[in-house]
């Protein structure tokens, strides 16, 4: 598949495979890009701005909402793509598009509730008389860098807020899963002038430092590791940056939870997508009261997960993006158990494959729980009450999303108040997301907001116009 540059499509003499995680087969390939290419993409996105300036609110939103109906019909299409590339169940990857659609929704209608507002100047010293107004106007370029776990959605949540605010977009998609989102592209060039989307595929060390860098990219939003979120922080200059760097969330269960509800939650969070996701369970903080029979409900639990082809709709547990990334996350389990760790259920690898794993009585020393583990692994840690718990949660460099287990309403909004992240769920894991809601964490876990409209503040920039009426 090509790249999409000022609506040309381009290749290059270099072109890298991508291969479907299940069975190693080669599904495309695309082309690497180096950094006249992505010079290219810079120019053709700086000549489109203006027109999509020139266009006004409501057409911009029939447009967007033109590109929902046109991903609503090749949904299966999409979503079988998906799969291939990322290794996903086909139902999680339909889950995915149908989110996609709701986003670009979202989108398409925030394009038309960009406000300003009116400035009361005469507050100040000297500003009677004056009548005050600000605009909020696209920055120019947005560079989207997105990561392999949900490439479809994480991209339409950066270039599609982006376009609503009248900005031109780049999209250097992730090497290992580039196809889905290409495609898209190719809906959103049918409706948008050429240029207004652009597409640049290669490796971050060459083609995303480039759009980093360049002074003619006015914001880059990435989404990746910690070590390259602070490399683009560092590089990026004067230009704005939204960094969602993942976390290593904990998901706390009180001694008077409900237990059931809270294994459903970690079924749902710490398999979900094979356990690679920024948000997903990744320390379960449990009280000594009913960690054994929190432990012996979620052991059944997870033995119902069904590991398989992905394309099959039966499946609920597909492969990892890789061998070498189902490797890693075994080293990880063994390593933890050679430091007294237990393996209750799983533990097993078969190629890219990495059983659905429950692993008891670790400690907050280990490697699997200091860093994020993107893995399917349901780390159980003991605690002795809630301000253990509290201070455990808090114990990592990352601060995404969390959730906590308890009927307890005091102790419900303690953990709320107390546990350092952007979100906090009660009765509720950390994987729980709505489209339209503020989400990026403190810490480690990045800066800024995304969620439509949050994502739109962040792509625009004020511009105050006040007038002398004396």
């Amino acid at each position: 598949m090509d790249m999409l540059i000022g609506g040309k499509h381009i290749s290059s003499d270099d072109l890298e495979d991508v291969t479907n995680p299940y069975d190693g087969t080669v599904i495309d390939a695309v082309p690497i890009a180096h950094r006249q290419t992505a010079d290219l993409a810079i120019q053709e996105a700086n000549n489109a701005k203006y027109d999509l300036f020139e266009m006004s609110a409501f057409k911009v939103s029939n447009k967007l909402f033109n590109v929902v109906e046109k991903l609503k019909e090749n949904r299966e299409d999409f979503a079988r793509l998906l799969t291939l590339e990322v290794g996903k169940p086909i139902n999680e990857s339909l889950v995915e598009l149908d989110r996609s659609i709701e986003t670009l929704k979202l989108a398409a209608e925030e394009s038309k509730r960009i406000y300003g507002e009116s400035v009361p100047l005469d507050a100040g010293l000297n500003g009677k008389g004056f009548f005050a107004f600000t605009q909020r106007l696209p920055l120019g370029v947005v560079a989207a860098i997105t990561p392999f776990n949900y490439p479809l959605n994480l991209t339409i949540h950066k270039i599609a807020p982006a376009i609503a605010c009248k900005n031109a977009v780049i999209i250097k998609p992730p090497t290992q899963a580039p196809l889905t989102v290409m495609k898209f592209a190719e809906l959103l060039n049918e409706e948008f002038p050429d240029g207004i989307v652009n597409t640049v595929t290669g490796y971050g060390s060459e083609v995303g430092d480039y759009l980093v860098t360049s002074a003619d990219v006015n914001k880059i939003s990435f989404t990746g590791s910690v070590t390259t979120g602070l490399m683009i922080s560092q590089k990026a200059g004067m230009k704005k940056v939204t960094l969602e760097l993942g976390g290593n969330d904990p998901m706390v269960v009180l001694k008077d939870a409900d237990i059931e509800k809270a294994v459903r939650g970690v079924i749902n969070g710490a398999f979900l997508n094979a356990g690679q996701v920024c948000m997903g369970v990744k320390r379960i903080i449990v009280e000594d009261d009913i960690s054994k029979e929190f432990a012996e409900k979620l052991v059944e639990e997870t033995e119902k997960i069904i590991m398989g082809n992905p394309l099959d709709k039966s499946t609920t547990l597909g492969t990892l993006i890789s061998e070498k990334a189902a490797i890693q996350v075994e080293e990880t389990v063994n390593n933890a158990v050679q430091k007294g760790a237990k393996i209750l259920s799983g533990g097993h690898r078969d190629g890219a494959f990495y059983e659905a794993t429950v692993i008891d009585d670790v400690t907050t020393d280990m490697d699997l729980v200091v860093n994020e583990t993107f893995g399917p692994v349901a780390p159980i840690i003991h605690v002795n009450s809630v301000d253990e718990a509290i201070k455990v949660a808090n114990d990592t460099d990352y601060g995404l999303q969390a959730g906590v287990f308890t009927n307890d309403y005091f102790n419900a909004m303690r953990c709320a108040q107390e546990i350092e992240a952007g979100t906090v769920f009660v009765n509720k894991q950390s994987t729980f997301r709505t489209d339209n809601m503020p989400f990026g964490g403190f810490k480690n876990s990045g800066v800024g907001k995304e969620g439509i409209k949050y994502a739109v503040e962040e792509m625009t920039k004020t511009k105050l116009i006040g007038l002398n009426l004396r």
